[in-house]
């Protein structure tokens, strides 16, 4: 049997806490119901008996306290919400146990921006983590060592996994039942909670909003002359003289400033603007491609599909109104 210990993080959500307790819980059910022994013990943990979240709309009880707990098989680190680096600083009581638990052997996984306090520990240094896209840029900022993934939902590093977007983490946690006991039990959980099994990625849910708080003026002008203008032909070479700056130091401060080249953000703007065009669902495929500046369909096709992992037709069905 192994024991899940899921951790009440200051400024933790109660769907993740609950979530995770609900599906363990289930599975241990569905194996009772097979004629097996449960597999997982679950159990609540924290620093105090009653913890105060969700802006003090909710307590939560735990079952053991955290210096209770001497010996864990899988740590859960719940979504959090918040400011974040606060957060960090108000969970701190768990790291060492956390970095403990993970040299005797145990699992942790970081749902969603719970990595921020996973990532906190330095277990995750030199590792993957998948984190919600709309927070990928600061949590790289605040942890350099680590190697953010944007785009997946799941990743499985060493014992230590993370998933990306609030609710993604059901996803994880079908993903760790699978590594435990197989997919038939997993894919049971999926079709008795209706969690769609098959999703891998971010892609599809990503909005780009280019990032300008980087200080270099020079290129918060090329960003928003490209946001104003993407509908034409714009060049590297026009963008540098504009600027009155050489195009290999331009692109060079560009890439640092951003993480985009100069060609892949005149990309990002014209994708996200075709999507609010084929969310609208008025004008044909061939028109949005002709309106963001494309007139190549194979070549739009093939730059959609990349920052958003569906082509235009399957986007369009997915979200028009």
């Amino acid at each position: 049997m192994k024991h899940v210990s899921i951790l009440v993080l200051k400024g933790a959500t109660v769907s993740s806490i609950d979530g995770s307790l609900q599906i363990f819980s289930r599975v241990n059910d569905f194996l009772k119901h097979k004629g097996q022994e449960p597999f997982y013990r679950i159990e609540v943990i924290a620093t105090e008996h009653n913890t105060s979240i969700g802006h003090g709309l909710y307590a939560v009880q735990a079952n053991r306290l955290l210096k209770e707990v001497t010996k864990s098989d899988l740590i859960i680190l719940p979504t959090v919400c918040g400011d974040f680096g606060k957060i960090v600083e108000q969970n701190k009581d768990y790291y060492d146990w956390i970095i403990d638990q993970y040299h005797r052997g145990a699992e942790v996984a970081g749902l969603c921006v719970g990595s921020y306090c996973l990532a906190a520990t330095g277990l995750l240094n030199g590792k993957q983590c998948a984190i919600h896209w709309a927070s990928a840029e600061a949590f790289q900022q605040m942890y350099p060592a680590i190697h953010v993934i944007a785009d997946k939902i799941i990743t499985d590093d060493q014992a230590i996994y993370t998933s990306g977007g609030g609710y993604s983490y059901l996803n994880l946690l079908l993903y760790i039942i699978e590594k435990h006991l197989g997919r038939e039990i997993s894919i049971l959980a999926s079709k008795m909670f209706q969690i769609d099994y098959e999703r891998k990625d971010q892609t599809p849910f990503a909005i780009f909003v280019g990032q300008k708080q980087h200080g270099d003026s020079t290129v918060v002008n090329a960003q928003e002359f490209i946001e104003a203008n993407y509908q034409e032909k714009i060049s590297v070479d026009e963008l540098s003289e504009k600027n009155h700056i050489g195009r290999r130091t331009f692109e060079r401060r560009f890439k640092k400033s951003t993480g985009n080249s100069i060609n892949e953000y005149i990309q990002r703007v014209r994708v996200e603007a075709a999507k609010r065009q084929l969310e609208a669902g008025r004008k044909t495929i061939n028109e949005v491609i002709y309106e963001v500046g494309y007139s190549d369909l194979n070549a739009f096709r093939s730059v959609f599909k990349k920052y958003t992992g569906l082509s235009p037709i399957d986007y369009r069905n997915k979200y028009k109104a």
